[in-house]
């Protein structure tokens, strides 16, 4: 018999129980200056908002299990205090407001939850723009900037709000939904995709293979919490081109040295006056750029090579494979660093090392994938009736042999951003005047008596970034995996 613990609204419920009385945890710590044992009083009253809101979720989530008893059908009186949970968006809760959209639904599908995380982030992506209007000048295209994202934001509202009546409208008006859609893009909300692509599909189509990964990531809300962020990350990198200031990013203001968390800056300033904030923000851009592009490098390069050694085998496979193994004897880091040492400090050059180490990894694990596909039924027939090999190892063993592949690209990416950071850190990576996270945390490193804050908050966006993409990359691993089918 079917219990509601087994629904995926509970489950969400319970899920972001834990992660909102950790918010209210962080918060009321923030709130608190150790040193001097003062209490800023704004968050401290924020911590206590959202940990009153914690504990009205609890008492839901009992009356929920309570009248599930009865019934699987969330009645109205819970659905109304789930409303009124959603004002926790005013106090930043995202992980309340999150299970309280889930719990709105009667019939929850593929294209709303993910509707859900559209709008989530682009909610994020206006709260932390908007921290700027505490500046006294940003740039001038902040406002017409800002008033463009809240009309998308208001849009994609529309299209959550009516998804249902959206996909069973006429096919016309189905498009011209679908063509805006396709333009909000362009903000990095790459949420936006997965809606559009689930209003062309068919709902509860089984048959669906891509359609049930999708599924199955939703119901891993871990990973779901992992690729929030990023997207987000995503998002934000597009935005700030329009909604920040680089300038307050690198420019020495040697009148504002060390100041303390202030809503005019949000995360302090370091020893050259530069805003932290801003800092962060920009570093995420080139914190992702280097981790995608040094991933997808040892991606396509480590997968041909791979692919060649496990389809053709003997020689071939010796040659290449032994060749390899030179370089997966060397450790990665190590190698790095020889690299950059011997070339000089460069993002060009930290690319370059960061893929070379991990090319031998991509290539066995694409051999091995590709070994164990070469030998099924299809590609023997395939063979049989005289297919050339580069149309087999195009139409048939790579793609049946990607799915590994992809999973194991989101946690390298977890690991290069590891890296660069680290060697930043070092002063082997991203040249110094760029904001980078790990310059950004070996800056703040001289202060941690003093400004313990100004490398707290560098080193917790890497290591929430890691973190996302290593939960993410679980995720797609437990949802491409047959035998958990």
């Amino acid at each position: 018999m079917k219990s509601f613990k087994d629904t995926l609204a509970y489950k969400q419920a319970n899920f972001s129980v834990g992660l909102s009385l950790l918010y209210a945890v962080i918060l009321g710590f923030a709130a608190v200056d150790f040193s001097t044992f003062t209490v800023q009083v704004p968050l401290f009253i924020l911590a206590v908002v959202n940990l009153i809101a914690t504990v009205i979720q609890v008492l839901l989530n009992f009356k929920i299990r309570k009248d599930s008893q009865k019934t699987l059908v969330v009645n109205r009186s819970s659905r109304i205090m789930a409303m009124l949970l959603l004002l926790s968006l005013l106090a930043g809760n995202l992980f309340i407001a999150l299970s309280s959209m889930y719990l709105l639904k009667k019939k929850l599908t593929t294209g709303y939850m993910y509707g859900i995380y559209m709008v989530l982030t682009d909610l994020l992506v206006i709260g932390v723009s908007a921290l700027n209007l505490f500046k006294a000048y940003v740039t001038n295209s902040f406002i017409p900037a800002m008033l463009i994202l809240l009309i998308i934001l208001v849009f994609h509202t529309i299209v959550l709000v009516t998804y249902d009546k959206i996909r069973q409208t006429k096919p016309a008006v189905k498009k011209g939904f679908l063509v805006l859609l396709a333009l909000t893009v362009l903000t990095g909300n790459l949420f936006v995709l997965l809606v559009a692509f689930s209003m062309m599909q068919v709902e509860d189509t089984v048959s669906n293979r891509r359609k049930g990964i999708r599924e199955k990531i939703l119901r891993n809300q871990a990973s779901m919490i992992g690729m929030l962020f990023i997207v987000f990350l995503v998002a934000m990198s597009i935005c700030s081109v329009w909604t920040f200031n680089y300038q307050f990013a690198v420019t020495n203001d040697y009148s504002a040295i060390l100041i303390s968390p202030t809503l005019q800056y949000p995360f302090g300033t370091d020893n050259f006056g530069r805003d932290v904030f801003s800092r962060i923000v920009f570093g995420a851009r080139i914190s992702l750029a280097v981790g995608v592009v040094a991933t997808t490098i040892p991606f396509i390069f480590g997968g041909v090579l791979g692919a060649i050694s496990g389809y053709f085998g003997r020689h071939t496979d010796n040659l290449i494979m032994r060749f390899l193994d030179i370089l997966y004897a060397i450790p990665g880091i190590l190698l790095a660093i020889t690299i950059v040492a011997a070339f000089g400090a460069s993002t060009t050059n930290l690319i370059i090392a960061l893929s070379i180490g991990y090319i031998p990894s991509y290539a066995r694990t694409m051999r091995a994938n590709v070994i164990q596909v070469t030998n099924l039924e299809y590609v023997e027939a395939s063979k049989a009736v005289g297919n050339h090999n580069f149309n087999i190892i195009r139409q048939h063993v790579i793609p049946n042999s990607m799915a590994p592949m992809i999973v194991r690209a989101t946690l390298t990416i977890g690991s290069a951003i590891i890296a660069t950071s680290s060697l930043s850190y070092l002063g082997l990576g991203v040249e110094n005047y760029i904001p980078e996270w790990g310059n950004i945390l070996r800056t703040g490193s001289s202060y941690l008596e003093t400004k313990p804050y100004l490398a707290i908050y560098p080193g917790l966006a890497i290591i929430a970034l890691v973190l996302s993409f290593n939960f993410l990359g679980d995720g797609l691993r437990d949802a491409t995996d047959p035998r958990l089918s």
